[in-house]
């Protein structure tokens, strides 16, 4: 994929960018599956350190994990609708980790974590992260397109991507 994120093409409501990062897939994984260490991944700037819920999301669980955005903190309680660690390389196959949550109006930012064979066999991880408002509510689409959210996401999932990449280096 190379050393700065890469734009997916997964659909109109959808926002996704991939990067390798020199780290295996579980070690990566288990940041993703972490709430608590939520904010080590965030570019947007506004995921706080403190966070409730389990240290490693299953599907079904639910956290909640502070914010601040333009000054003003809040809190997100959110339900986890995929959560399983990626399956080693065995035999050139290996499945990606996913961690994907859905927030209260009905979009979803997943984290998808697939290991890839490195140089001189090490292990890389194709690591893609995406915005997907196609299940939100009408009313919350039209106000968050109008404030433009999509392209404010981007910026925050490719800055999460190589900071992510950098960490990793």
């Amino acid at each position: 994929m190379g050393d700065t994120p890469q734009r997916l093409q997964k659909g109109a409501d959808i926002v996704a960018y991939t990067i390798t990062v020199d780290a295996p897939a579980r070690q990566l994984w288990e940041i993703g599956a972490n709430p608590h260490r939520h904010h080590e991944l965030d570019g947007s700037g506004t995921v706080r350190s403190s966070a409730i819920g389990p240290r490693e999301l299953q599907t079904g669980d639910r956290f909640r994990v502070d914010m601040k955005k333009f000054g003003l903190p809040y809190a997100l309680t959110v339900r986890v609708t995929e959560s399983h660690p990626p399956q080693s390389p065995d035999a050139g196959s290996a499945a990606p980790g996913v961690v994907e949550w859905r927030q209260p109006t009905g979009h979803r930012w997943r984290w998808e974590f697939a290991p890839v064979a490195g140089p001189e066999g090490t292990e890389q991880t194709e690591v893609t992260e995406s915005y997907d408002a196609s299940g939100q509510q009408p009313l919350v689409r039209r106000f968050l397109n109008t404030v433009k959210v999509a392209e404010a996401n981007a910026k925050g999932i490719r800055v999460s991507l190589q900071k992510l990449h950098d960490r990793f280096s």
